[in-house]
């Protein structure tokens, strides 16, 4: 088999990935994603048992079990350009030899759930609400560095969504999906719709402090418009269609659930952020503790 060179998959001197730091034991079959480093400790602190401690830069992990099911919380930091990384590195962890520097002949395929903040678009998705992305919008470029084949939602998505843009705010974008399995355990009682994933928090959401930006929050907020299979765009956030689309491209399950702590309709944000997040934080773990389909 090809060797990958040193200059590709980069290692540490003790082995271990080069950003993520950690080694292939290191990682749970099941994935929480965070952007906050804060947040991992306010994740595994319900945990049952702490096995891994590691940090670099941004990267912040902890592996752990609660009961028998063995989870790692990972920080992302934030950004599109951030999961490229993280995606990559937990691919490598499980899918590539790393001592002869080869791909492994069986694939495994791991669960990956983002816990993460968002701003709503809709009025009626308050401050507060729970938001399962059964879709990604890519408002950035991370895609096209890629050789990707969209799926049949995705490329009927992409299309109704360019055709209702052509009347609209005409922005660069792609489609990715969310697993469907994971947004039926995981996404159960929570509001399912189309997230939007910028490539900032300023801009390119619409945000105008001094800068000028080029599409206003009025003309995103002609997004919330638009449905697809009567799932309509709901809300905004930095992470979820690079997930999606890496995941696919690897040969893995995921999906993104937010708290609403914005409503860009009705300009409110938040006044308990922190509370709001634990109450997100316990009901994805109380889900993936419950449901079989996690190990």
């Amino acid at each position: 088999m090809t060797r990958i060179p040193e200059s590709e998959l980069v290692l540490n001197p003790d082995g271990s990935i080069y950003h993520l730091n950690l080694h292939p034991e290191d990682l749970a079959h099941t994935i929480i994603t965070v952007g906050d480093p804060g947040r991992v400790a306010r994740v595994s602190k319900y945990f049952d048992e702490i096995e891994v401690k590691k940090q670099k830069r941004e990267f912040v992990t902890h592996t752990g079990r609660i009961g028998q099911k063995r989870l790692t919380v990972l920080s992302s930091g934030i950004g599109t350009e951030n999961i490229d990384i993280v995606l990559n590195e937990l691919d490598a962890l499980v899918n590539i030899d790393f001592e002869n520097r080869t791909i492994r002949a069986v694939q495994r395929s791991l669960n990956i759930i983002r816990i993460g903040t968002s701003g709503s678009l809709h009025a009626d998705i308050p401050v507060g609400s729970f938001v399962a992305s059964a879709y990604g919008i890519g408002l950035d470029n991370l895609l096209s560095f890629y050789d990707y084949t969209p799926t049949l939602g995705e490329a009927e998505l992409t299309d109704q969504l360019r055709e209702f843009m052509a009347l609209t705010s005409k922005l660069p974008f792609y489609a990715s999906e969310g697993n469907a399995a994971l947004l039926e355990v995981i996404g159960r009682g929570m509001h399912q719709g189309i997230t939007l994933t910028s490539a900032g928090f300023y801009g390119p959401q619409g945000r105008i402090l001094r800068a000028k930006a080029r599409f206003d929050a009025e003309r995103f907020q002609q997004l919330a418009n638009f449905s697809y299979r009567q799932i309509p765009i709901t809300n905004f956030e930095m992470e979820t269609s690079a997930i999606y689309a890496l995941s696919r491209l690897l040969g893995h399950q995921a999906l993104s659930t937010n708290v609403i702590l914005a409503n860009r309709a009705s300009q409110q944000f938040s006044a308990n952020p922190k509370e709001e997040m634990e109450k997100l934080i316990q009901n994805v773990l109380k889900k993936i503790s419950d449901s079989a389909i996690f190990q």
